[in-house]
């Protein structure tokens, strides 16, 4: 049984940056990475909006850079994955996918938030060359571009808002008669002039050459009026949700209905004493790098306020 101070697991810039301030105050950190090295973040190519970097950076870099540091401030970043957890009492009995178990007297967890996506295989053959899960990460690559948004809620309405001040053009495509949205989101992306609705439509593949070029649709998919058509893209934005990585700790901590953690009001603590939630594995809202730094940085600085008291 490895006794550890402070295990953080996952590797996104939540993890990272909270692993760099544990490091910095001696908490001996010990870090998973998880199945996804660097968060959901090194599925975009250049970030331009994350701080100190004003001609922007490579995703992998800055995670690589943040990895880095954290190995220079003393964490101990290991690969693999926390596949048990018993946070039932303090101290919290864990265990790794090899059959390490791991005594932890604190826990932050970073696993992060995966987007869903609509299972088509051109989505993973353009992935970064066109097919984005995050219009405020990716939207500034196709300013006064025509640019495809798939969902019909609140996300992708605000998502279809935002990128209609970059883009030239934005479709939405929905495969139900209607929006799913708030009226007042419904009546903005149906009364703004470059942003057309295409209802009943479903998407069943992306083509082109060096990157999207278009997207195959469907309209009345499996009726009798079913209709087949092409429209020319050059980005496709996935709007349908995203799935907060945390059946691990199912029944344990307090979630909301979608299954993110619920934290404590100006804080990362959790439910239970000692646990602490960093990044889009607590946030549904914000879902953006710098702000999981902050958190993550929020997470360590609370464990060692807690430990000292101990």
């Amino acid at each position: 049984m490895e006794k550890v101070k402070t295990l953080i697991i996952g590797s996104g810039p939540a993890g990272y940056t909270a692993a760099i301030y544990a490091g910095r105050a001696n908490l001996q950190p010990v870090l998973y990475s998880g199945l996804q090295p660097g968060g959901q973040l090194t599925t975009t190519t250049i970030v331009e909006n994350f701080p100190g970097f004003h001609e922007g950076i490579d995703a992998n870099q800055l995670m690589t850079e943040m990895r880095q540091q954290a190995e220079v401030y003393g964490a101990d970043l290991r690969d693999g994955s926390i596949v048990k957890a018993d946070l039932s009492s303090r101290p919290f009995h864990l265990e790794d996918e090899r059959g390490n178990q791991i005594e932890a007297e604190t826990v932050i967890i970073a696993t992060g938030a995966s987007a869903k996506y609509l299972g088509l295989p051109d989505e993973e053959k353009y992935r970064g060359q066109g097919v984005s899960a995050c219009a405020t990460c990716d939207g500034f690559f196709y300013r006064k571009r025509v640019v495809a948004v798939v969902g019909g809620g609140d996300t992708a309405c605000e998502e279809a808002m935002y990128l209609s001040g970059l883009a030239k053009k934005v479709y939405m495509i929905v495969r139900k008669p209607y929006l799913r949205a708030a009226e007042i989101m419904r009546k903005r992306v149906t009364e703004k002039d470059n942003i057309e609705i295409l209802y009943n439509t479903n998407t069943v593949g992306l083509f082109g050459e060096n990157g999207v070029e278009g997207a195959h649709l469907v309209r009345f998919k499996g009726e009798e009026n079913e209709e087949n058509f092409d429209v020319a893209i050059d980005g496709f934005f996935l709007a349908i949700g995203h799935t907060p990585n945390t059946d691990l700790f199912k029944g344990q901590l307090d979630m909301d209905d979608h299954g993110f953690i619920i934290t404590k009001p100006k804080s990362t603590a959790t439910n239970i004493e000692g646990v602490y939630a960093a990044g889009d594995v607590a946030d549904p809202t914000y879902r953006q790098g710098v702000v999981a730094a902050g958190t993550g940085a929020m997470a360590a600085i609370e464990v060692d306020r807690f430990l000292q008291k101990q």
